[in-house]
């Protein structure tokens, strides 16, 4: 029974990773609660194990026990709660195992493809990656392999749950470090990610070496480092910025592509009042408000677009009065962007108006927009663009 025992301690030693003295207090234990479940007599038992001859003794009220019947009941009893104990042991290294691996990339293959999620073969264990984590539109089958992020790590009584993500922002902070040799050393440094999964990705660097190109590093020779990361990531669109301790000069960064004309900063609220040329008021807040969406999550500030043509009020412009002002104000006609999509015709429309100061105020509003100085309150619909 004994050399029975040791080798199946020797084997689960070697292929469950779980350590020899900690089996052997699994099996001291086991013994013990044989003895009390095959005898409760509430005597007192106490087991001890020879690790070099594999000799096991149990002794009763510190006399050694030798009844066959008693050895044969012990044995398949402690068998019983070994294997449990075992089996709690082998859930106990696999949790700790990917506990120690949550932020990680792992990779794995695609076991079944559910309506919840797909379950992932780790080899020592399954992971499940939920429908709501995966990138929007990729699809895999069963034998794909499949990388992803470890996002949360859960003890159940079915074992560890093991959840990845693939929409997770630090999933693309992750993959920059394993692409770009000069962020795994610490040169560059990753300030920051913002994420539509699936969409756009922005991601803010940093260089602690002058002589070193923190965006190209990130985008490498012919842009290959950027291109295995956007190939991972199914086609996402990826936006490198350059980070800056100087709020505005990063403000100005993270809405890049598009060209600011001002920014005026208001550190107590950390907002931001962001005047653009009307050309380029698409460009900066983006489809759906995605540029602008994601480069005030980028930098932690909240922004407020305006247009040129929204600077000032009808007031502002030159040979408008009070009585003018109201009567356009009550045509529906209240900033400077309302007026430009105007022609004199349709102002000489209104009552009260005639030729002549029409004309003027549709040539005193073209005037400010070509000075570019025509800013005024925030237009909404424009962020519905």
């Amino acid at each position: 029974m004994n050399n029975d025992i040791f080798q199946s301690l020797e084997s689960i030693e070697k292929e469950k990773g779980i350590k020899r003295d900690v089996l052997l207090e699994m099996l001291k234990s086991a013994l013990v609660s044989a003895c009390k479940k095959t005898y409760p007599d509430h005597e007192e038992y106490a087991v001890d194990i020879d690790q070099l001859s594999g000799r096991i003794v149990i002794t009763k009220n510190g006399k050694e026990v030798n009844d066959p019947e008693f050895g044969r009941i012990a044995a398949q009893t402690a068998r019983q709660v070994i294997i449990q104990k075992i089996r709690e042991a082998e859930r106990d290294v696999i949790f700790n195992d990917y506990e120690q691996r949550l932020g990680d990339i792992i990779s794995g293959s695609v076991h079944r493809v559910e309506r919840r999620g797909i379950i992932v073969d780790l080899g020592k264990a399954e992971a499940i990656l939920p429908a709501r984590e995966q990138i929007p539109g990729e699809t895999y089958r069963q034998g794909d392999t499949i990388r992803a992020f470890v996002l949360r790590v859960n003890k159940t009584t079915k074992g560890p749950e093991i959840i990845l993500s693939r929409t997770a922002a630090d999933f693309v902070k992750r993959l920059f470090e394993l692409e770009v040799p000069e962020i795994h050393d610490g040169i560059v440094e990753i300030k920051g990610v913002a994420r539509d999964a699936g969409l756009r990705t922005k991601i803010a660097v940093y260089s602690h070496d002058d002589k070193v190109d923190c965006v190209g590093s990130c985008v490498g020779m012919r842009g290959q480092r950027v291109k295995n990361v956007v190939r991972e990531l199914y086609g996402e669109k990826i936006d490198i910025v350059r980070w800056s301790s100087d709020a505005e000069i990063y403000i100005k960064n993270s809405l890049s592509p598009a060209e600011l004309s001002e920014v005026k900063l208001n550190f107590e609220n950390k907002k931001a009042e962001i005047i653009v040329d009307d050309e380029q008021l698409s460009l900066t807040i983006g489809k759906k408000g995605q540029n602008i969406r994601l480069a005030a999550q980028l930098t932690g500030w909240e922004f407020d677009i305006k247009g040129a043509s929204q600077r000032y009020s009808i007031s502002d412009l030159g040979g408008v009065g009070v009585k003018t002002e109201e009567l356009l104000k009550d045509h529906g006609i209240k900033t400077v962007k309302d007026i430009i999509k105007l022609t004199a015709e349709d102002l000489e429309q209104i009552p009260g108006l005639g030729r002549k100061t029409a004309e003027k105020i549709i040539a005193a509003a073209q005037k400010l927009i070509v000075s570019g100085q025509v800013y005024s309150q925030r237009d909404k619909s424009d962020l519905l663009l």
